[in-house]
This record gives structure tokens, C-alpha cells and sequence, in this order.
């Protein structure tokens, strides 16, 4: 490692809670689909901060919006009304069925949202004592207490016990084992249509429709996590709607501001009776600086048609990504995903080859130890995919 890497790493280990396994980079600018470290190299970025970048790294258009914003107005709190907001609330909802917006910080918080607006809902406007919330194994949805209990995996709640009560988790694709779970304390199902942090798994279709049917069936709210697969990433504006499904309730975060925090739920007309004045709220959540680049953000999206690009691309790449394991059956397991959300299961351990694609300048996830996660900028050009897979065939055939 460099004397300018180490240097930052040291006063890191000195001056932060060690609560990340970094990546041996020490990252110091970046543009489009490219990032420098501390010592001038080039990387291709296929990870855009976990899905977050989704229109690259310092936007032209969106760096012109934050200053104009800057200069404008930050943040008042929620107290007031602010018209940022409601542009930005505009935009969302023209692209989905849902009627109410509300806006937040996180993923974790828009989760925390749908789940409080849920339980809400049924013992308020329902009048029924529902507050359980069922989710899939294999499912992220935050780290928040609430978003943990949701989440139900040990090896992330380990130390933080007892979590919240009021939570169910069933294994993915199993319709009966769901119905089964469901009881007159159930409030909603909670999902992922695309497994992100799971290793980038779609749930079938079939089991999907079958979720919403067995939700309305028993007057049971279905929800929807669009965190990390929402926002153009599977080639729909929202993953849900490569399934044709309308959720009650969606949460997003991750590539909203395009790298400032913020996140947001959009609900029914019919759901959001649930909330009223002082029953849920946030500080800082659709400041207008925030809003602000979150509208350019998706005004972007929506008129250079990103979600269709991502679809074409993701096509593409996943095309030359199975040529690849044809060619090399024994290196690749299985390759997952839809548009530019894509999973590259190895047969073997990643570990290296994740070190060496980094070495040659290719960023991506290591998830679980095997599988290889993409979720590169929607504006990302053809070219740098293309290389990747190149990349990636020397770099298999050596390991």
C-alpha cells in the first residue's frame, strides 16, 4: 500500500467506530462512471456507492441544481411548507399508482415507515389490532432496531438483542408456509421483489402475484422494498412493476438524491388515512436541499429514459455475461438480476478474484463470499461493461 494510503487509513483507525470492513481503496474524486484514489488511479466504478450513483458520480445538471438550492434555502424542518417538497412528491408519484408521499433520510427509515404507517393503519382506520409484519428469508431492510427485527438475520442483530416484537419471517417462494404465518395479528407482507444484499436474487413472478393475491385475499397489506432495486436499476422505473403488482406501499432510498441521503415511502390514498398531524415525523427528512437534487435527480431519469436503458443494457451485458460461463461452466455458477442489478455467482471462492479485478482497476461487491454484485451508474457507457467482462474472463482463467 501507498504512504498516502496508509497515512489516511492510520488516522481512520484513530479518529472512527469500527464498524465497516473497508475496501483497500482510499477513494479521493470521481465523475461519470470513474473513481481516483489518494494516488491518481483510475478505477471503473460498477458499484456507484451501492446502487446510489445511479446517475454517476457528479452530475453535471445535478452539481448546477445543489448550487442554485445552496443558495436559496437548506432546511427550515418540516414545520413549514415548502414547495421543494412538493415538486419532488410530483415527480414520484406520476411514476407509480401511489397518491402520498413521505419523505425521510434512509432506507432503513423508509422501511420504519412503512412499517409504523402500516400498523397504524390497521388499528386506526381498520380498527383491527394488527401489527405483525412478515417478511422473506434472504431479505435486507435496514439496521435500524425495527429494520433489523424485519430483517431477521443473526449475524447482523447479534449483540443488539432483544429487538422489536411483532415480526415473522417465511422462506422465500414458499406460498403456503406464508399462509400459514399469516393470522388476524398480521398487519403486512413486507418484500423485495429483487433480493439485493441476498445476492441479487428476483423472486418468481408466479410466487410474487401469489403474494399480493394471498395480502388481498386476507385483507393483509402488501408492501414493497424498492430501496436498492426502485429508482430505474431493473429497467422499470420500480422493480414491482416488472411484475405488473401494486403494492400498497413502496419504500426507496439509495440513488433518490443521488449520493445526499434521503429516502422516501409513497403510499395509497387509502393507506395513508393512517398517519395524521404529530403521529410520525423527521427533522431533516425533504429538507429542500435534499429535494431539490432528488427532483433533478428524477427528472434526469425520466427524460434521458434510464429505466429503459438500463433494461437494453442489462440485456446486454447479461448476454455476454452467459456467453462467458459457456465458455467457462466450471468458474460460474449462476448469473442473476434484471437490468443493470446483476449477480455473477462463482463456484468458488471470490475472494481473489474480487482482489484481482480490483487490482485491474474494476470495483464491484463480494456478496457471500461468491457472488460478484453489479450495480454500476445508469449512465454508465456499453464500453466499460464490455470491458469488465473481458477483464473478468483473464481474470477466472488465472484463478
Amino acid at each position: 500500500m501507498s504512504q498516502a494510503f496508509n497515512a489516511v487509513k492510520a488516522e481512520e483507525e484513530h479518529l472512527l467506530c469500527r464498524s465497516y470492513s473497508r475496501y483497500p481503496l482510499a477513494i479521493a474524486r470521481g465523475k461519470g462512471a470513474r473513481l481516483w484514489d489518494v494516488d491518481g488511479k483510475e478505477y471503473v466504478d460498477l458499484l456507484a456507492g451501492i446502487a446510489v450513483a445511479g446517475l454517476g458520480h457528479c452530475n453535471d445538471e445535478v452539481c448546477e441544481a445543489l448550487e442554485r438550492q445552496s443558495r436559496k434555502l437548506w432546511h427550515v424542518s418540516n414545520l413549514f411548507y415548502q414547495q421543494e417538497q412538493l415538486d419532488l412528491a410530483k415527480l414520484l408519484l406520476s411514476t407509480s399508482h401511489h397518491g402520498k408521499a413521505f419523505f425521510c433520510n434512509s432506507g432503513a427509515e423508509a422501511n420504519e415507515a412503512c412499517i409504523k404507517l402500516a400498523r397504524r393503519y390497521m388499528r386506526t382506520v381498520k380498527q383491527r389490532d394488527a401489527y405483525e409484519i412478515i417478511t422473506l428469508g434472504g431479505c435486507f431492510h435496514g439496521r435500524t432496531l425495527g429494520a433489523l427485527a424485519a430483517t431477521g438475520r443473526e449475524s447482523l442483530s447479534k449483540g443488539f438483542t432483544p429487538l422489536p416484537e411483532g415480526f415473522k419471517q417465511v422462506p422465500a417462494g414458499d406460498l403456503e408456509a406464508l399462509r400459514a404465518a399469516i393470522t388476524p395479528a398480521t398487519a403486512a407482507v413486507l418484500v423485495e421483489v429483487v433480493q439485493g444484499e441476498g445476492g441479487v436474487v428476483p423472486l418468481p413472478a408466479d410466487y410474487l402475484h401469489g403474494v399480493q393475491a394471498l395480502c388481498r385475499e386476507k385483507n393483509v397489506l402488501f408492501l414493497c422494498d424498492e430501496v436498492q432495486a426502485g429508482l430505474c436499476r431493473t429497467g422499470k422505473f420500480w422493480a414491482f412493476q416488472n411484475y405488473n403488482l401494486q403494492p400498497d406501499a413502496i419504500s426507496m432510498a439509495k440513488s433518490l438524491a443521488n449520493g445526499l441521503p434521503m429516502g422516501a415511502m409513497l403510499a395509497t390514498d387509502e393507506m395513508a388515512r393512517g398517519f395524521e398531524a404529530g403521529s410520525h415525523a423527521t427533522t431533516f427528512g425533504g429538507g429542500a436541499l435534499t429535494s431539490a437534487v432528488a427532483a433533478k435527480t428524477v427528472e434526469i431519469m425520466l427524460r434521458d429514459h434510464l429505466a429503459e436503458r438500463a433494461a437494453a443494457l442489462g440485456a446486454h451485458v447479461k448476454e455476454e455475461l452467459a456467453a462467458l460461463q459457456q465458455r467457462l461452466p466450471e468458474k460460474i455458477r449462476e448469473l442473476r438480476g434484471v437490468g443493470l442489478m446483476l449477480g455473477i455467482e462463482l463456484t468458488g471462492d471470490g475472494q481473489p478474484v474480487w482482489e484481482e479485478l480490483l487490482r485491474r482497476g474494476y470495483i464491484c461487491n463480494l456478496s457471500h463470499g461468491v457472488t460478484l454484485r453489479l450495480l454500476p451508474p445508469l449512465t454508465i457507457d456499453q464500453a466499460d461493461l464490455d470491458g469488465f467482462v473481458r477483464v473478468l474472463e483473464d481474470v477466472l482463467r488465472a484463478n
